[in-house]
């Protein structure tokens, strides 16, 4: 199983037996809140809607995996989304059959959904590769298999030939898991899991550079990747370097 990824989104096909879309961290609603912390801003969840049903008919897949986060305002549901929401659902839902893993900005994501289309928390296995959101300690179903994971919004940031840094970049990073790290009582088998960090759909997402994720305390999943395995990716599927690389890199810089 190789990944498909498409730029446009940032968005990733899986496919084994199936072609399964995925899309981490829309955050529809986000306005409402950036324009609580003073920066007001139109609403751009049609433009973004756009652009998730383009990927979707480009990818000519067969289901839509929300890895979470698909709505923004915790812990209540704002005007905006309350007012989006319905008809974003409704859109999502006449082009393809699709599921959602809730993630930790999805508290009342119900309102909008059926009961079908929303998936446990801790992720599930679906197709033979797992999914989930990512804030939790994964399901021990999920254990020894690929993870697709969101939450995380990795980036990348990039330096020209003389040192300076360039703007940052949506990522994916693919890292073995360090069992010892993420010290979870099971009789599965840890050390073949692998995860692949998805980087956020909202463009305004900012994120974590992929050198920080490890030590970012932002989940289980990213206090336990294995810096010596892990791989870094940009939206179109370019390899970057592996991780040791780019931190030995930026040390380099360092005076």
């Amino acid at each position: 199983m190789i990944p498909e990824f498409i730029p446009k989104g940032p968005a990733v096909v899986i496919e084994n037996n199936m072609r399964i879309l995925v899309v981490a961290d829309t955050h529809f609603g986000a306005e409402t809140e950036l324009a609580r912390r003073g920066l007001h801003i139109k609403s751009n969840s049609r433009q973004r809607l756009i652009r998730l049903l383009e990927c979707i008919d480009d990818s000519e897949c067969e289901m839509l995996l929300l890895l979470g986060d698909v709505k923004h305002s915790i812990p209540v549901t704002t005007r905006q989304e309350y007012a989006e929401m319905p008809d974003i659902i409704s859109r999502i839902r006449e082009k393809i059959p699709f599921k959602v893993l809730p993630g930790n900005h999805d508290a009342g994501i119900e309102k909008f959904l059926k009961e079908d289309e929303i998936l446990p928390r801790d992720g599930v296995i679906m197709d033979g590769t797992g999914y989930m959101h990512g804030h939790t300690f994964p399901s021990e179903d999920l254990l020894g298999s690929l993870i697709v994971a969101g939450h995380h919004h990795p980036v990348v940031c990039l330096f020209d030939e003389v040192g300076c840094s360039l703007k940052s970049q949506p990522a994916y990073l693919l890292s073995r898991i360090n069992p010892g790290v993420l010290n979870m009582k099971t009789s599965r088998e840890i050390s073949g899991t692998r995860v692949l960090f998805v980087p956020a759909f909202f463009e305004l997402a900012g994120g974590v550079d992929v050198r920080e994720l490890l030590k970012s305390g932002l989940s289980p999943l990213a206090r336990s990747i294995d810096e010596d395995t892990a791989e870094v990716f940009l939206s179109d599927g370019t390899y970057i370097n592996s991780l040791g690389g780019l931190m030995g890199d930026e040390c380099s810089r360092s005076p």
